[in-house]
């Protein structure tokens, strides 16, 4: 299965995802995971990487496409993956689909957690990241309006959207998940 999870920062993509790792065995790809790893070891990737996500804003394309594509080439994809993150905006998503149609493996399903503004506000000030603060995340928020939103209406013409609220119980969230799967 070739999983897409979509929503703005906070909604809970990788929390889900990793419950979703466990239920259908097959990799989480979170290319907030990999941006972070590449800044923590202080790679060039990682260096152009940190100023953008220091200043809230997207990380390049090439080198969030890059990173991404490694990653699927990646034996352990073979049976499927959950991408976390990717693709963002417009360009990303026609870019992953081409990737995919080149191996022979097409996403089956986009799950888009649906969760407000302030919710995720709240969230992401509990969990007290060091690039968390009030006006990076509505910053945040504002970006993921503009680029990323627009992925729900490319998804939804191509029938693989599927829109669950991102609120309530893991458990309950996590079951929502499944059965649009």
């Amino acid at each position: 299965m070739r999983i897409v999870l979509v929503g703005a920062p906070g909604s809970g993509k990788g929390t889900q995802g990793d419950k979703l790792v466990a239920h259908y065995g097959i990799p989480k790809i979170s290319t907030g995971d990999l941006l972070r790893a590449a800044v923590a070891a202080g790679t060039p990737l990682g260096k152009k990487a940190k100023a953008a996500m220091d200043a809230g804003q997207l990380v390049a394309d090439d080198i969030v496409v890059g990173m991404v594509q490694e990653r699927l080439a990646q034996p352990d994809t073979g049976n499927g993956f959950i991408l976390d993150g990717f693709p963002r905006s417009l360009a990303q998503a026609e870019t992953l689909d081409r990737m995919l149609a080149g191996l022979k493996q097409p996403l089956d399903k986009v799950v888009h957690l649906d969760v407000d503004n302030e919710e995720i506000v709240k969230r992401m000030l509990a969990r007290g990241r060091a690039d968390d603060n009030e006006a990076t995340i509505r910053n945040r928020l504002e970006v993921y309006a503009a680029q990323t939103r627009p992925l729900l209406d490319y998804y939804g013409k191509q029938k693989k959207l599927a829109t669950v609220k991102g609120v309530g119980g893991l458990e309950d969230i996590f079951r929502r998940i499944v059965t649009a799967l």
